[in-house]
């Protein structure tokens, strides 16, 4: 039973490897459509048909690239950094069901790497040690604007913390569980029992907090092309560009299945339907982060500051206070 179990945690952690790494691949594929739909431009369309292959062309020459390592940087803190940048994005899916439980060949197989009793704890603090990757990036540097870009994003990732544990508090109030399956199971008679229904304001904040933690528009201050060059991966080229590339594309996936698992009924009651329903909400909020780069300017880094410390985290408070007076 032991060697069974292991086998399968070992082929669930390829998966997850394989087909993340893919869909970050593909997820820019999407984005550069999405954005050149909404700017009356056609994208991708040379490679490939509709331009599907500039995926592969693009990974083609991520991999073949020379790697290039600037003379004056800390060499093995440069060189470290896009790991830590890609490997705490894949550890926060150990905690994460992304489908129910199901039957191939008479096994039963659980989507899920470990089902842990403190899997948002785990998330959280997966999430709070990926800020080393882009902070020791630009601290390796021997660039300005790298460090720069750093120095901001430890300031966001640091503040948007704050407001992601905050948010999820009066959630796990309900629920009583810091485990993604109990928040499933407690929203498991429908969509009336969807936790967002009853948090809409931790809701609200979360997603927020989403754009911060995951660099996106319009809080993409981190690496703010326009300002400061690319960030803290100025000095990058190659796989160890392409590992801060997979690292923030695979957080936005991530990000977006657990959204849906804790506000929004995950996959229900664990039928097909339920399981699709899943996927298609985890899309929409994906889809949801490549609309807003589109539509949003970027803010400044002291607005995003002041909307964090004097407009969220106030809100957050005293939303985790009404609900525990509702409770009581």
């Amino acid at each position: 039973m032991e060697t069974a179990y292991l086998i399968e945690t070992v082929i669930k952690i390829v998966a997850i490897l394989l087909i993340f790494s893919a869909l970050a691949g593909i997820g820019t594929y999407f984005e550069r459509k999405v954005l050149a739909f909404m700017q009356r431009r056609l994208g991708p369309v040379y490679v490939g048909p509709f331009g599907l292959l500039q995926v592969a062309a693009d990974g083609i020459k991520l991999f073949t690239k020379e790697d290039i390592v600037p003379t004056n940087v800390v060499g093995r803190i440069f060189k470290i950094a896009p790991v830590i940048t890609a490997a705490t994005a894949f550890m926060a899916a150990a905690a994460i069901p992304f489908l129910p439980s199901f039957t191939l060949f008479g096994y039963e197989v659980h989507p899920i790497v470990a089902d842990i009793n403190i899997g948002i704890l785990y998330i959280l603090g997966i999430m709070g040690v990926g800020l080393y990757g882009p902070l020791l990036a630009g601290m390796a540097s021997a660039n300005k604007f790298s460090l720069l870009s750093a120095a901001r994003g430890a300031a966001v990732f640091i503040s948007y913390e704050v407001i992601t544990g905050l948010s999820l508090l009066a959630p796990i109030m309900m629920v009583g569980s810091l485990s993604l399956i109990d928040f499933n199971e407690y929203q498991a008679g429908g969509i009336t029992d969807w936790i967002v229904w009853s948090q809409p304001v931790a809701f609200i904040l979360f997603w927020i907090a989403a754009f911060a933690e995951t660099g996106r528009t319009p809080f993409h201050l981190i690496a703010n092309d326009h300002e400061i060059i690319d960030g803290f991966g100025t000095e990058y080229s190659g796989m160890r560009w392409g590992l801060f590339f997979i690292g923030e594309y695979a957080n936005m996936f991530f990000i977006s299945f657990v959204l849906a698992l804790i506000f929004l009924g995950g996959y229900g009651d664990g039928s097909f339907l339920g399981a699709l329903g899943l996927l298609v909400k985890a899309a929409f909020f994906f889809f949801f982060f490549l609309w807003t780069r589109a539509a949003w300017p970027d803010v400044r880094p002291d607005q995003l500051m002041w909307l964090c410390w004097k407009v969220l985290m106030p809100i957050a408070v005293i939303n985790i206070l009404v609900t525990a007076i509702v409770m009581m």
